[in-house]
C-alpha cells in the first residue's frame, strides 16, 4: 500500500473532483436510504389500519381504501422521486471521480514518459523494451482501476455504510448490534486475503512484463525467426510463458473467488439473525413490522457494496503491485545529467586529455589514456579493427557515456559542464545502426529540424545521394517507409540518415561507420558532397569507416587498436609510418 501513496500528489492536484466526487457520493447515498423510510411508513400506515379497523372491514370500507390508495400512492411517488434524485447524484459522482482517474492516468503515463527520455544508454541496455511499455500500458491501467472504480466504490461501501448504521441505530441499537455481528469475520478474512492478492499480482504483472518483451522482441526479430526457421521454437516458447501468466492468473481468480460467496455468506447470516432477533422484537412490540422490514432493506442495500470489497481490494493489490513497478522507474536516475542550465555554443574544436572509459554494463575497457586535440572544422577519421574503441570515442562525444577517467573539452570548457541538449542540439550523428520512423521520408529527413522549408529537405537528400531513388517512388517525399524504415534497403536508409543530419547545419558532424551499406562509388559521391557541405558550415567532421581509401584528403587519422591510439597525423604522415593504415590502403587499393 505504501507504494500508493506516490498518487497523493495527484489527488491534490484534482482536490476538486475527490471533493466533489465525495459529496455526490454521500448526497446519492442519503437518498437511497430514505427509500426504506418511505417503504417503513407506508407499512407501518397499512398495518395500522388493519390493526385499527380490522382487514374484513377495511376491505369492506371504500373510503378508507380509498384514503390508503392514495397514501400509498404519495409514497410511490415518492420513493420514484427518491431513486431520480439518487441516479442523478450517482451520474454526477462518476463525472467526477472517473473523469479524475482518466485524468490522472494521463498525466502518470506523460511523467512516466518524459522520464523514460530522461535515462541514458546504459538503462535501456539493461532493460527489455516488452518489459518497459508494459508499465506505461498495463501497469498504468492498473492503477487507474484504483483511482477510478477503485475509489469510487469505496467511498461508496464507506458513504452508505455511514448513512445505514446511522439509520439503524436511530431505529434500534440492539437490532443494529446484532444484525453488524459478522462484520469483523468479513475484516479478518479481506486483511488476510488482501495481503495473498498482493504476492501473486506482483507475480502476474512480472510475468506480463516478461511476456510483452518476449512479443515484442520476437516481432522485431521476425525475419531472423523466419530465416532460421525457428518459427516452432517462439511458438513453444510463448506458449509456455502464457501458461505460466494463465496459471498465475488463475490462482488470483481462486483466491478473488473467495470472497464473494463468503461475503454473500455473511449477508445471509446478518439477514437470518435481524428475521429472528427483530421478529422477537416485534412481538414484543418494541418495534413495528416496518422497521423489522426496513433493516432488512438496509442489509440487503449493502449486499453489493459490500460484495465489492473483494473485487476492491483486488484492485488496490494490483494497484499497489503496478505502482511498484511503476517506481521502480520513476526512482532510477540518470548518470547522465544536465548541469548546466546556461546557453552553451560550440564552434567544434575537441580535446581529449588522459581519456579512458569501461562500459558500465559489460566492464569492458573501450578506451585507454587517448590525448588527441582537434581543430574546429577539421576532417578527423577514426579507423581500426571491429572493437578497436570507434564508437566508445563517439558515445562520449555526444555524452551517451561519460569517461571513467580523464577529461573530454570542446573548445576549451570540459564537456561534462556544458548544457547537454544545447550540446546535442548542435551535433549531428548518424550511428552503425540507423533508425528511421514509421513517417514519411520527407519528416524523416526533417527530424531534427521540423520546420525545415521543403527546398532544404530536396537539398540534404540530393547531397546524401538519395534523391533520384526518392522521386522514383510512388509517393516521392510522402512515402511511408514503414517501422524502422523496413521498406526501404540498408543503404537507402543509411543516406536518409544522412540528409537527416545535413539538414540541421550542425557544428559538428558524426558518422559511425554510417555508410557500410552503401556501394563504393556511391560512398565516394556523398563523402566529395560532404567534404563541400562541410567546408562551407565550417563543421568539424568525424568519420568512423573500414574504407579507408575515402579519407585521403582528411585533417587527421586516428588509428585505433584495443581501445589505444596506435598511429596518429595526416594520412601522408601516418602512411609513412608502414604499419596499420599503411597495410590495410594498399590492400584495398589492390582490390579497386
Amino acid at each position: 500500500m505504501r507504494y500508493l501513496f506516490h498518487l497523493n500528489k495527484y489527488f491534490l492536484k484534482y482536490k476538486w473532483h475527490v471533493l466533489l466526487g465525495i459529496l455526490f457520493v454521500s448526497l446519492s447515498n442519503y437518498f437511497r436510504i430514505l427509500q426504506p423510510q418511505a417503504i417503513r411508513k407506508a407499512l407501518n400506515e397499512v398495518t395500522d389500519l388493519i390493526s385499527q379497523h380490522g382487514q374484513s372491514h377495511l376491505l369492506g370500507n371504500t373510503e378508507l381504501m380509498s384514503a390508503l390508495s392514495k397514501s400509498l400512492l404519495q409514497f410511490s411517488a415518492l420513493i420514484l422521486l427518491y431513486a431520480i434524485i439518487m441516479g442523478i447524484f450517482m451520474y454526477a459522482m462518476r463525472q467526477s471521480l472517473v473523469v479524475m482517474s482518466r485524468l490522472i492516468e494521463y498525466d502518470m503515463r506523460k511523467e512516466l514518459y518524459q522520464h523514460f527520455q530522461s535515462l541514458d544508454a546504459e538503462f535501456y541496455l539493461t532493460h527489455r523494451t516488452g518489459d518497459l511499455m508494459s508499465r506505461i500500458s498495463e501497469d498504468v491501467a492498473k492503477v487507474r482501476m484504483y483511482l477510478g472504480p477503485g475509489i469510487l466504490y469505496f467511498i461508496n461501501l464507506l458513504s452508505l455504510f455511514i448513512w445505514v448504521l446511522y439509520a439503524m441505530l436511530s431505529v434500534s441499537p440492539i437490532l443494529t448490534i446484532y444484525t453488524l455481528l459478522p462484520l469483523p469475520i468479513l475484516s479478518v478474512s479481506i486483511y488476510f486475503v488482501s495481503a495473498i492478492i498482493n504476492r501473486k499480482s506482483e507475480k502476474i504483472q512480472a510475468q506480463l512484463g516478461g511476456l510483452t518483451a518476449m512479443v515484442q522482441e520476437s516481432f522485431s526479430g521476425i525475419n531472423v525467426i523466419k530465416s532460421y526457421v525457428r518459427e516452432d521454437s517462439f511458438k513453444n516458447y510463448f506458449k509456455t510463458e502464457s501458461n505460466r501468466y494463465l496459471d498465475l492468473s488463475l490462482d488470483l481468480a481462486k483466491v478473488n473467488a473467495l470472497f464473494f460467496p463468503l461475503i454473500l455468506l455473511l449477508i445471509g447470516v446478518s439477514n437470518l439473525i435481524t428475521i429472528y432477533v427483530g421478529g422477537n422484537m416485534m412481538l414484543e412490540g418494541s418495534i413495528s413490522a416496518g422497521n423489522l422490514v426496513e433493516f432488512v432493506i438496509y442489509i440487503n442495500m449493502l449486499t453489493w457494496p459490500f460484495t465489492a470489497v473483494g473485487w476492491i481490494a483486488s484492485i488496490i493489490q494490483q494497484a499497489a503491485a503496478s505502482q511498484k513497478r511503476i517506481l521502480e522507474i520513476l526512482h532510477t536516475q540518470p548518470k547522465i545529467k544536465n548541469s548546466c542550465t546556461d546557453k552553451s555554443i560550440i564552434q567544434g574544436g575537441i580535446s581529449f586529455k588522459e581519456v579512458s572509459f569501461t562500459y558500465p554494463s559489460s566492464g569492458v575497457k573501450a578506451l585507454k589514456n587517448i590525448n588527441i586535440n582537434i581543430s574546429p572544422g577539421q576532417k578527423i577519421a577514426l579507423i581500426g579493427e571491429t572493437g578497436s574503441g570507434k564508437s566508445a570515442f563517439i558515445e562520449l562525444l555526444l555524452r551517451i557515456y561519460d569517461t571513467t577517467e580523464g577529461q573530454i573539452e570542446l573548445d576549451g570548457q570540459e564537456i561534462k559542464k556544458m548544457n547537454l541538449y544545447d550540446l546535442r542540439e548542435q551535433i549531428s550523428y548518424v550511428p552503425q545502426d540507423v533508425f528511421l520512423f514509421s513517417d514519411t521520408i520527407q519528416n524523416n529527413i526533417s527530424f531534427g529540424k521540423p520546420d525545415t522549408q521543403f527546398e532544404e529537405i530536396v537539398k540534404a537528400a540530393k547531397m546524401a545521394n538519395i534523391l533520384d531513388e526518392i522521386e522514383s517512388l510512388p509517393d516521392k517525399f510522402d512515402t511511408i517507409v514503414g517501422e524502422r524504415g523496413v521498406s526501404l534497403s540498408g543503404g537507402q536508409k543509411q543516406r536518409i540518415s544522412i540528409a537527416r543530419a545535413l539538414i540541421k547545419k550542425p557544428k559538428m558532424l558524426i558518422f559511425d561507420d554510417a555508410l557500410s551499406a552503401v556501394d563504393p562509388t556511391t560512398q565516394a559521391q556523398i563523402f566529395s558532397s560532404l567534404s563541400s557541405d562541410q567546408s562551407k558550415m565550417k563543421a568539424t567532421l568525424i568519420v568512423s569507416t573500414h574504407n579507408i581509401t575515402l579519407i585521403h584528403d582528411f585533417d587527421q587519422i586516428i588509428v585505433l587498436d584495443q581501445g589505444e591510439i596506435i598511429e596518429l597525423g595526416s594520412p601522408q604522415e601516418i602512411y609513412a609510418q608502414k604499419g596499420y593504415y599503411y597495410e590495410v590502403y594498399n590492400e584495398q587499393m589492390s582490390r579497386m
